[in-house]
């Protein structure tokens, strides 16, 4: 089986660097600096808002909603709008080298989805993959629960010489996220059905963010042989390099 590098650092104190470790992670593997790796990290809580979001009339009120719930904003790496993190959830990246990556976006994002769906379905989660109607930050990638409530969603990107698939799971906290994007989402004037929002926790009575962390694991070892990694210094200071991308302008930020 191909090597996969696993990587479990976070960086919840400041989640715009979080974000930039993973971009890092990805630039470095995509040049043949690093091999193909995987990360699974714990969040802080953030909305993590997209290129979209960030150039609509609303984006100024949205950032200013989200921290009035006591939620940071971050400019996420890849994905559609408007996604939620916070302690409950899961980030998970996996790079990928790859000369020429566009021909296989959509054989990743199947495999991606494939390999969340078979893990949540080893905790007892009537796990799916499709969009539900109304959910928030759609993508036809989603991860849902008996097509009613959406448990993850997935994102990528591609550059020279790899790609980028990176998934939000929601193992706890729904309430939290409804609580934030009803605001945020108003201000970029977003249509989404609150009922559409799950968590694992609630599918699978008993299940923890380590449970799924394990799952996750499992299912990428019966495909991956998996070593344990972690960050170098040349990763964390392109990271460094990186992360003021991933703020908000300051006037955003400014009272």
């Amino acid at each position: 089986m191909p090597a996969l590098t696993v990587l479990e650092d976070s960086f919840s104190d400041d989640p715009a660097f979080d974000v930039a470790v993973s971009r890092a992670v990805m630039f470095r593997v995509a040049r043949g600096e690093l091999p193909e790796t995987l990360r699974i990290a714990r969040p802080a809580a953030v909305v993590a808002f997209a290129k979209r979001d960030a150039v609509a009339p609303g984006y100024e009120p949205a950032v200013r909603a989200a921290e009035g719930q006591g939620f940071g904003a971050v400019l996420r790496l890849a994905g559609g709008r408007a996604a939620v993190f916070h302690e409950g959830t899961m980030e998970v990246a996996h790079a990928a080298p790859d000369a020429d990556p566009r021909p296989g976006i959509h054989q990743r994002f199947r495999a991606e989805a494939s390999v969340v769906c078979r893990a949540l379905e080893r905790l007892g989660v009537d796990a799916r993959v499709g969009e539900v109607a109304g959910e928030y930050c759609p993508g036809r990638w989603s991860v849902n629960a008996a097509g009613r409530r959406k448990l993850a969603g997935i994102g990528q990107r591609v550059v020279a010489g790899g790609s980028h698939t990176g998934s939000v799971v929601v193992v706890e906290g729904a309430k939290r996220i409804r609580r934030v994007l009803a605001p945020v989402y108003a201000a970029l004037s977003l249509g989404w059905d609150p009922e559409t929002v799950g968590a694992v926790e609630d599918e699978a009575p008993g299940a923890d963010w380590d449970m799924v962390r394990g799952a996750l694991l499992d299912e990428y070892g019966s495909h991956y042989d998996l070593m344990p990694g972690s960050l170098d210094e040349a990763t964390l200071a392109l990271a460094r390099e990186l992360a003021p991308e991933h703020r908000p302008p300051e006037k955003v930020l400014e009272v």
